[in-house]
């Protein structure tokens, strides 16, 4: 699993990592062109969708350079290099041994998603998902043209968890599908392995589908572990496939470029009963980016650290700036999950945020029922945009 190194902490808020600064917000406004910077006016500080800004890493700047100096822009049929750089990524990283001959590829985790939906379940099938989650689930259910039952994550003190017992449930009443996102966005939670064996065994049980969005695995924090599904599933015969990326941890969305990883060979056939589009479809240049980024652990580790100290600085200025907004700070990812339902901001507070304060977040109910007066905040920044985004709020609510 996951190498276990020091955390920091509360008190180490003048912790510092000797990485690349990130580029200057006035400069990514000016230079990118991506829906971050061009969504909203100069005057909002854009913290909401899933993107970096740090450059990116050397390594697949010069593969997709070297891909383009060579015209080499046309279609794909498989993973091809993908395959074994994702498996030996996945044993190195996760102790997951990953056959690459089983590997496909789709143009992102979308794409892989809906098509599994629309490949493995029947007509009429209902889908679990569990609120506060990934807003594109609730779209691919509902593209895929299937009925969807929400069961909520359960908040308790120590923290957020699968409501095992009314999945369940759900399963028991006919539900043959669920999506699981793993680690859980906007929470910031790699589920722990018993309760992934958990609900394998569940799935198991009621001969469920799981469909498991993995793309924030290597955003796992330091000192924090990270279980693939079909790892688990594959102990207790669960069908299961695992859609991931390199898109969240090395900052390719754009590049389009996703992996399938089947469970079992029943996963295998699924995957391969798609039609030959779903791979054609997928970007050249995105692949080989991937290729890249999976061998890149160095910037990766450091972006990780990076994105650890901005947690760290957070959770201090919320504390001391905003102790009403309630910050359960991620042990995954480069998101943070806001609750201003002590404010009183109602159901949307990211709508006044964004008028009040100029700043730009994610609306909380898109995330489900259960993201109701909460928002999510993006950490891959430079830790200065984050301080002037709590100065700003604090202003506006303090």
């Amino acid at each position: 699993m996951t190498a276990r190194l020091a955390l920091p902490t509360e008190e180490a808020e003048d912790w510092t990592v000797s990485i690349a600064s990130s580029l200057p917000a006035e400069h990514l406004r000016s230079s990118r062109s991506s829906l971050k910077w061009t969504r909203y006016p100069d005057d909002v500080l854009p913290l909401f969708v899933a993107e970096m800004d740090y450059p990116i890493s050397e390594r697949v700047r010069a593969a997709i350079i070297e891909r383009v100096a060579a015209s080499d822009l046309g279609y794909i049929d498989s993973a091809g290099p993908l395959a074994g750089a994702f498996a030996d990524f996945a044993s190195q990283r996760w102790d997951w041994a990953v056959d690459p001959s089983t590997i496909r590829v789709a143009t992102d985790v979308s794409v892989g998603i809906v098509e599994t939906l629309r490949f493995g379940v029947a007509p009429g099938t209902p889908v679990v998902v569990t609120s506060p989650v990934y807003p594109p689930f609730f779209e691919l259910v509902e593209e895929a043209r299937l009925p969807l039952v929400d069961v909520p994550m359960v908040e308790l003190l120590e923290g957020w968890h699968l409501d095992l017992e009314h999945i369940e449930e759900a399963f028991a009443a006919g539900a043959r599908a669920m999506l699981l996102c793993n680690p859980h966005n906007p929470l910031g939670l790699p589920h722990d392995r018993q309760t992934l064996l958990d609900l394998a065994t569940l799935a198991a049980r009621y001969d469920v589908l799981v469909i498991a969005d993995e793309v924030h695995a290597p955003l796992t924090h330091h000192g924090a572990v990270f279980t693939p599904f079909a790892a688990v599933a594959a102990e207790v015969g669960a069908k299961a496939v695992t859609v991931t990326s390199a898109s969240k941890g090395w900052n390719l969305a754009g590049a389009k470029c996703a992996v399938m990883v089947p469970s079992d060979a029943r996963a295998l056939a699924l995957l391969d009963s798609f039609p030959e589009e779903v791979a054609c479809r997928t970007s050249i240049l995105g692949l080989h980016a991937n290729v890249a980024a999976y061998a890149d652990v160095d910037w990766l580790d450091s972006s990780i650290t990076r994105i650890m100290q901005n947690d760290v600085l957070l959770a201090g200025l919320l504390r001391r700036r905003l102790p009403l907004v309630h910050y359960r700070r991620p042990t995954a990812t480069y998101l943070g999950w806001l609750d201003f339902r002590d404010l009183g901001f109602g159901m949307d507070p990211a709508e006044r945020v964004l008028q009040e304060a100029r700043v730009a977040l994610n609306s909380g109910p898109s995330f489900g029922a259960a993201g109701r007066g909460h928002a999510r905040i993006n950490l891959a920044c430079d830790p200065r945009v984050l301080e002037e985004a709590v100065v700003r709020m604090a202003a506006a609510f303090g």
